[in-house]
């Protein structure tokens, strides 16, 4: 393949990405907001069930070695 038609390649590529990006429907600044608030609130809540799941861990791993005289 030569230089010139990976050129022309790049250039159909480049034309086909902008005609499809004319396509998309873009978010309103309502839609965008109400989206980060919901992501912000997964995070938090995950976090918190994380959080929680390592405290419970941590709290049976040193009662069993508590058991055991560790």
């Amino acid at each position: 393949m030569s230089a010139v038609e990976k050129v022309k390649e790049t250039k159909t590529f480049l034309e086909e990405c902008y005609v499809e990006m004319q396509k998309v429907t873009w978010p309103d600044a309502e839609q965008l907001r109400s989206a980060t608030i919901v992501v912000i609130l997964f995070t938090i809540a995950i976090s918190a069930v994380i959080w929680l799941m390592d405290k419970t861990a941590s709290w049976v791993i040193t009662l069993i070695m508590g058991i055991f005289g560790a």
